[in-house]
């Protein structure tokens, strides 16, 4: 007997506690006393769509502490309304936070800024942060672009950072693009502006020169930020690229003109090799020739055109003719080395 009873009150416990999860009876008396109108019945089926009811409850009383009215189209007619737990409920099984959707709208209606009920959870469901959105557009945010270098007109390079301070467009945040393209934008607008001048020193006697002209350029255009100030915070000076260039321009010139020297040279030896070549051959034809002239002798002989006479002459005229250009090779000879010996 006292089992059962041990059991019963055990199972009327875990009963109780059952109630109290799926009946929060807790929230409904906060919500009540904080005026806010809320079902018992509502936070029960909250509690079976797996939607938090503290989240819900929590944030309709700041909402409604705060005085934060919503306007709903109806008609073609503008109707005001409080929050309902309904909006609250349907923005969370959407995937969004709803206490930083409520803190933005606080936010926002305390400075003045017109964001809508709607415009707060769109932002939000686009995976940006409304609240700091709304910080941003209330104090404006200091952004440094990281060292851009760029190159004057006069080949000198320049390494420029600056600071730009942005304030976040509500109206821009679904769909404008982020500080990444600011950043590219203010970069690509540096580089021009440094481009444009004729001289580095201009750009160093006036680097205000270069947040003017970037601020012309619109830079803005399409992002979720509008641009307040852009601050050249340092220019320093680099390399001489323009010297650099002109070094390896020299070089490569040089490279080439070497390499059509080696070719002019090649073709020389190959037009001397050829020439050696084509001597070559005629002297071995004067060789072949020379060998002919005893056949030619003997047939002479043979034919009686030639006596032996004839043949001691010329042996004669050639044996002279020897002696000559030998005489005549040693004069040479010993007049050089005289020569030598004087000098």
């Amino acid at each position: 007997m006292d089992l059962t009873l041990i059991l019963l009150l055990l199972a009327g416990i875990v009963a109780f506690f059952v109630f109290l999860y799926f009946v929060p009876v807790n929230l409904w008396i906060t919500a009540i006393f904080s005026g806010v109108k809320i079902g018992l019945l509502e936070l029960v089926f909250m509690r079976i769509r797996k939607v938090p009811p503290s989240i819900v409850v929590n944030s309709l009383i700041t909402a409604t502490k705060a005085g934060i009215i919503i306007t709903d189209e109806t008609g073609g007619n503008n109707v005001k309304r409080s929050l309902k737990a309904s909006d609250l409920e349907t923005h969370y099984l959407a995937g969004g936070n709803v206490p930083q959707v409520i803190k933005a709208l606080i936010s926002a209606d305390k400075a003045n800024i017109n964001l809508t009920f709607r415009q707060a959870t769109a932002i939000d469901l686009a995976g940006r942060d409304v609240f700091e959105a709304v910080q941003i557009s209330v104090n404006p945010k200091v952004i440094n672009t990281p060292s851009v270098a760029a190159v004057a007109a006069d080949g000198i390079q320049l390494i420029a950072k600056a600071r730009v301070t942005i304030r976040a467009n509500i109206q821009q945040l679904v769909g404008g693009a982020g500080e990444d393209t600011i950043l590219a934008r203010v970069g690509e607008g540096i580089v021009t502006s440094v481009g444009s001048a004729a001289s580095h020193k201009e750009v160093l006697e006036n680097p205000d020169k270069i947040s003017k002209l970037v601020l012309q350029r619109g830079l803005d255009a399409g992002t979720a930020f509008e641009i307040l100030s852009i601050d050249i915070a340092d220019v320093d000076v680099g390399a001489n690229i323009g010297a650099k260039l002109q070094t390896d321009q020299a070089s490569a010139d040089l490279k080439v003109a070497e390499a059509k020297a080696e070719e002019r040279r090649a073709m020389a030896v190959a037009e001397e090799q050829e020439m050696v070549a084509k001597a070559q051959e005629a002297r071995a034809k004067v060789i072949l020739a020379e060998a002919d002239i005893p056949k030619a002798i003997a047939d002479a002989f043979r034919s009686g055109n030639l006596g032996i006479m004839d043949y001691y002459k010329l042996e004669n005229i050639q044996s002279d003719t020897s002696m000559r250009e030998s005489i005549a090779g040693s004069g040479k000879r010993k007049g050089g080395s005289t020569t030598k010996k004087k000098e």
